[in-house]
């Protein structure tokens, strides 16, 4: 599994729920593979992909999918605290974990040492699953993705090249904020 074929996986998976993309190569792989209005793509602000995405779950109640990076979670881990301390949290978590700062260069993450199961564990996730092989990312995904009721946690271990990353996320970025609330809002049940 590489993070285009994740990050395919989980665009293929899910329909109306809202989707954060961390910062880096994940938003630009998912703008290319299918953009949606529940897309939310960040830029600039690594380690708040998890934030984010709590507070739309919080605020909506539905169903929230977080697309987040290694070197991203490292940087802000409290994002995990605060979501495993959410016992009804509606937080579908899913970590790309390629052990690299790929869109930075390449520079190597720490994250070898770290087990992002046990954290997000200990943090109090109601479902933590280690995922390597993208069938069973796309199996658990279609189980959870639209009924999740509680925080659960997808550490995809990626080993796989990716393919030619696609150009940074296009167009106004306001615009882009604004489209996502109007489909979160529009989505929102009465």
């Amino acid at each position: 599994m590489n993070k285009t074929s994740a990050i395919r996986a989980v665009i293929e998976t899910t329909t109306e729920e809202p989707i954060v993309f961390t910062t880096g190569y994940a938003c630009r792989i998912a703008q290319e593979v299918l953009d949606r209005p529940n897309h939310f793509y960040m830029t600039g602000s690594m380690g708040l992909a998890s934030s984010i995405g709590i507070g739309i779950a919080e605020q909506t109640g539905r169903p929230t999918v977080v697309v987040d990076g290694d070197g991203s979670l490292l940087m802000n881990p409290a994002g995990l605290v605060t979501a495993g301390a959410l016992a009804s949290l509606p937080l579908v978590h899913v970590l790309l974990d390629d052990e690299s700062y790929a869109s930075t260069g390449g520079q190597h993450v720490p994250s070898w040492g770290t087990d992002f199961a046990l954290l997000a564990r200990s943090c109090g996730y109601a479902r933590v699953e280690r995922i390597e092989r993208i069938a069973d990312l796309v199996a658990t995904l279609s189980t959870v993705a639209a009924n999740c009721a509680a925080p659960t946690f997808l550490h995809c271990v990626l080993t796989e090249e990716d393919p030619p990353i696609p150009p940074r996320v296009d167009g106004d970025l306001a615009a882009h904020a604004a489209r996502f609330a109007a489909a979160v809002r529009k989505s929102v049940p009465c």
